[in-house]
């Protein structure tokens, strides 16, 4: 009878043809954060950031995190939003970027339909796209940077990021917002276009000093959304200028 079973039980997975894509949970019902974005890192000033788009409302709201000398954090696809301030504790207590990474992912039973970018405040990086992410999907990591994206036009929106962060001039923000623009050039989030943000963090980068948002700036709901974002980080770079080194400071 037990040898039967087992029988039955092959014949049936055989006939069953390939295994389909699992489907989202009732937890993950909300919209699939599909985005590019990348984290960076600039060791001159210390400074870390992610720029992201997406056609999806608002997505500064969700995807980046980040904390003035700990690193910074991409997290989407079906976001795990835990995996923000997490990394952000992993990367204090110590870890690398690819440490604090390999704990998320391992920790999270569904980590086959997260995609993760970290940067950790001496520029090391890691980046993780799950098996079931939607195509395209991947991510490339440098160093001081980690690009990524799923539902892309193609790998060339995540390689455009990777090329040009490394070689473009300006502060980290232009930096960020160049290589975002670049992978918009590539093709961007295959279903168009919608929001964009820029979170770029400091210490004492804040306004009056009393935190570490140095650059924080959104654009939930446009047409151009990258545009938009870089006239408002024009604008805010003329009202709001660089802090002045203060003493004490070791940057």
């Amino acid at each position: 009878m037990r040898i039967l079973l087992v029988a039955t039980l092959v014949s049936l997975v055989s006939c069953a043809g390939p295994t389909p894509r699992p489907q989202p949970l009732p937890s993950q019902t909300e919209p699939v954060v599909a985005t590019f974005s990348i984290v960076g890192f600039d060791p001159e000033t210390g400074e870390l950031g992610i720029a992201v788009a997406s056609k999806f409302l608002a997505v500064g709201a969700v995807v980046p995190w980040a904390k003035a000398g700990v690193g910074a954090v991409a997290t989407q696809s079906f976001a795990n939003t835990s995996y923000g301030p997490r990394g952000l504790e992993l990367m204090a207590e110590g870890l690398t970027a690819q440490e604090a990474l390999d704990k998320l992912v391992g920790d999270d039973s569904q980590a086959a339909i997260r995609q993760v970018g970290l940067v950790d405040a001496k520029g090391r990086s890691a980046t993780f796209t799950g098996d079931d992410c939607y195509d395209w999907a991947g991510g490339l990591a440098g160093e001081g940077f980690a690009a990524q994206g799923n539902i892309l036009a193609g790998e060339a929106v995540v390689q455009a990021m990777a090329e040009t962060f490394p070689k473009v001039e300006g502060d980290l923000g232009q930096r960020l917002l160049a290589a975002l623009a670049a992978g918009q050039e590539a093709g961007g989030d295959k279903r168009g276009r919608q929001s964009a943000a820029l979170l770029v963090v400091r210490e004492r980068g804040g306004y009056g000093g009393f935190n570490d948002r140095y650059r924080d700036l959104r654009v939930d709901d446009h047409e151009k959304p990258i545009n938009e974002l870089k006239r408002l980080y024009e604008m805010h770079k003329r009202v709001f200028r660089a802090p002045r080194k203060r003493s004490g400071d070791d940057r």
